[in-house]
């Protein structure tokens, strides 16, 4: 126990190019639907803020009273400029009853994965039955996790995106191509949704930063 295991930024994504985004995310949501089976277990406690003007820290802790396990995690909008990421993310893992850290963690990838899986669980449960068709409507990295996920747990096959940003668009849908989705980029929300052009103009954009 002197050593704690370490999961580096490279070795996630090593062991994720090794299995597959898709079986990685299945994997993950059997994990996610697994938990909330035994939702009651959990300790929900909320997540500590520190708030600045730039933006968010966060630590998430919880607890099931055999492992214990936090995430830190935080959003600064304006990174994108400097060319850094928006969101990153690391967490440990550990005992409850030795009180020892058993993993440690990137999670900035991790997240990504996680989210994409808890969305397609609901989905999997929500979504109107034999429904083969998604809007994507904000096109930033997570679009990519969560089409692929909605592909491999409920059959998607079809994704319609949007954004206001045409090149946030356009890198999703070149980072699909290849992956088993027919992706159709679109010039509205209602386009995304409706699947038709609308006659009504386009909102105005919004220069608000992208996170």
């Amino acid at each position: 126990m002197s050593l704690v295991p370490f999961v580096s930024v490279e070795m996630m994504m090593k062991l994720l190019l090794e299995r597959g985004i898709e079986e990685t995310v299945i994997e993950l949501a059997a994990y996610v639907e697994e938990d909330f089976r035994r939702w009651p277990l959990f300790d929900k406690t909320p997540r500590v803020a520190a708030h600045s003007p730039e933006g968010v820290i966060e630590l998430m802790p919880t607890s099931d009273g055999r492992s214990y396990g936090f995430k830190y995690v935080n959003g600064h909008p304006k990174n994108f400029r400097a060319g850094r990421q928006t969101v990153t993310a690391f967490g440990v893992l550990s005992d409850v009853d030795t009180g020892y850290p058993v993993l440690l963690t990137e999670m900035t990838i991790l997240t990504a994965l996680r989210t994409a899986a808890t969305s397609a669980v609901v989905a999997k449960y929500l979504a109107p039955k034999g429904a083969r068709t998604m809007a994507m409507i904000g096109n930033g990295a997570q679009s990519e996790f969560q089409c692929l996920a909605f592909k491999a747990i409920c059959g998607i096959d079809t994704v319609r995106l949007y954004d206001i940003d045409p090149q946030a668009t356009a890198k999703a849908a070149a980072n699909l191509a290849g992956k088993g989705l027919t992706v159709v980029a679109c010039s509205s929300g209602q386009e995304a949704i409706e699947g038709r052009r609308s006659s009504r103009p386009a909102p105005p954009t919004s220069n608000m930063p992208r996170s």
